[in-house]
Order: C-alpha cells, then structure tokens, then sequence
C-alpha cells in the first residue's frame, strides 16, 4: 500500500462545518495545502490522510466528533460509500458492496461476516510512518449505524461494538450508538440477522448500474498502481474464508496466470506460498484477538482444511499456540 494514493471526498469540506470544524485551520494542523478542497480529484498519501484524520481529532478536542459526524451524515451528501450503500437492497449487501470498493476510499480494509448476524470489521496498512487515528476508525464504525437508520427509517443498534483504546466522551458515543462499547484491540461493528435484512427504502438499483461502471474502473486502475504481493494479499483475504488457498483461486480472481503471477512475484523478491504464510500469520493475529471466535473458527477463515494444520503452522510462525497467544494479548 505504500505509494497508494486514496480519493478525499469534497462533501468532507461541506462535512466539516457542519460539525462546526473550519477547514482552513484542520488543513494547516495537517500540513496540507490551503488550497486541497480547491483541487479535483483530492487525493493523499496514506500518511496524509491519516495527517488529516488527527487533526481533526486535535481540533475536536473531549468532544465525540465521531458522533457529530454521524449525526450530520445525509442522503444529500454524495460520496461513493454512502451513495453505493443506500442503493443496496439491506445492510449485508450494502457492507458487501463498500468492502469491494472500499480500497479505492481510504487506507484500509474492510470484510463483512454473516456468521450470526453481520459482523463489519477493519484492517490498516503496516507500511505508513503512524497507526491509524482513533477518531477515523470509530467514524467508519459509526458510519454504518447512521446508515442503517436512514436507509431503513428504524432506531437501529448493533449488538456488538469493539475498538481499539477508549474514544473521547464515550457516554456520548454508547449513547448515540444504543449499545456497550468494548475495547479490544479490534475495530468491528455487530448487527443481529433482523436489522441486517431490514429492507432499505432507499435500494435504486437503476441508479447503481448508472455508477457502478465507473467505480469498477477506478478499482482497477488501483490494482494496476498495486505490487503483485500486494494484490496477491487483497485476493487472498477474498478467497482464504471460502476454503480456497491455491494460487488458481488467486489467479482467477486478478485475471492472470500462474506462470505470469509467479514471475511477478519473483520479481520483487517473493513467493506466492511466502505472501500466502505472511497474510495468514496477519490475520491469524488479527482474528485471534476478536473475542468470542474460536480458534477452529479462525483456522476455517485463514482455509485450512482442520484446526490441526492451523495449530502447527501458528507454532511455527510464533512459537506459541492460538491459546497461549490469546492469553499473553489478554493479560497486555
């Protein structure tokens, strides 16, 4: 991801004094040029935009301006997240459709489960010089509850809510979202299997068909932009929870060869059985840290055939196994 740059929306500006935030001074907290909301597209680094996101953190002070956001969030703003959502037929499809376009909307990544109700989870890049600010994942998380609400016109809650550290005024923010907020490393957001199907009275499918083409290219002028390694990864977060860990699996979903991929790979000084055993190690860690998954369950997701496969490579990997490794990030 490094190198990448990622498209800020201009209905941002319109966003932030509505909140009560002028721009002008958030741009300069950051760094960024005076004139960004004059320029089209506006696009940032990864580490620009997380420059962004923290200054709007600094300016909001004790405030939950992840609230305010939410609360400000409208049917008139278009921005593709929120356009491609409202167009969809529920809240599963809805977060099925951002997750394929979410890489062209930020530094991240999203999945989207249907074991027991929907479960909305994000992942952040390990190549930018800081971690990602509190402030912008408790917004995406966020996002999705004002979503629901709008689209389906109910006093939708989640049942499940988890970040990582305790966001400013969180009385405010348990209060806004109608649910227990819990701090657990992880950035996810649960919706019981009812209000996840709940009809959204917004769906416009004509209208999505209008957009979709465009978004599908800017997807894959992204992936061009991309490493091979990198692209391997993103596939493999796809293919990996359908049981499928095969470079074919891989190939089919870029459109290549083995043989073309392999050299690529090659090229860059790597493997595809290397970038397959690093991503399974990254979200081996990651999905051991989200309470409640069991570890049969984690070794399903990462597409190993049994849990016993799972338990020799993650003592390979770390020395350790799942268990040890969940107790020693229990007792952090």
């Amino acid at each position: 991801m490094a190198g990448e740059r990622f498209e800020l929306e201009p209905t941002v500006q319109a966003l932030l004094r509505d909140v009560g935030i002028a721009p002008p001074v958030v741009l300069r907290r950051a760094r960024l040029p005076a004139d960004l909301f004059a320029r089209r597209p506006i696009e940032l680094s990864v580490d620009e935009y997380y420059r962004f996101w923290t200054a709007l953190e600094v300016e909001a002070g004790d405030r939950s301006l992840a609230v305010d956001i939410g609360r400000a969030i409208s049917v008139e703003m278009f921005s593709p997240p929120l356009f491609a959502a409202l167009c969809s037929t529920d809240l599963t499809a809805a977060a099925r459709r951002v997750a394929t376009y979410k890489a062209l909307m930020g530094p991240l990544r999203m999945s989207a489960g249907t074991d027991q109700g929907l479960t909305i989870s994000y992942t952040w890049p390990t190549s930018a010089v800081s971690a990602p600010p509190p402030l912008l994942a408790v917004v995406e998380l966020v996002f999705w509850v004002s979503l629901a609400r709008i689209a389906t016109r109910e006093p939708v809650r989640p049942s499940r809510v988890t970040v990582a550290g305790r966001p400013p005024d969180l009385p405010r923010l348990e209060e806004y979202l109608g649910t227990r907020v819990r701090s657990t490393g992880t950035h996810s957001i649960t919706f019981s299997t009812l209000d996840a199907s709940r009809p959204f009275l917004t769906e416009n499918e004509a209208m999505w068909r209008v957009f979709a083409p465009d978004l599908r290219r800017r997807l894959s002028d992204l992936d061009v932009s991309a490493t091979a390694a990198e692209r391997v990864r993103a596939a493999l977060r796809d293919t990996l929870p359908a049981g499928d860990a095969s470079i074919g699996a891989v190939t089919r979903r870029l459109a290549t060869s083995p043989r073309t991929l392999q050299r690529q790979l090659r090229q860059e000084g790597t493997t595809f059985q290397g970038v397959l055993t690093a991503t399974r190690e990254e979200l081996a860690r990651h999905y051991l840290d989200v309470e409640g998954l069991r570890t049969s369950e984690v070794a399903y997701l990462l597409g190993y055939g049994d849990a016993t496969s799972f338990y020799r490579a993650f003592r390979a990997w770390t020395g350790l196994t799942p268990e040890t490794a969940r107790r020693v990030v229990a007792s952090s």
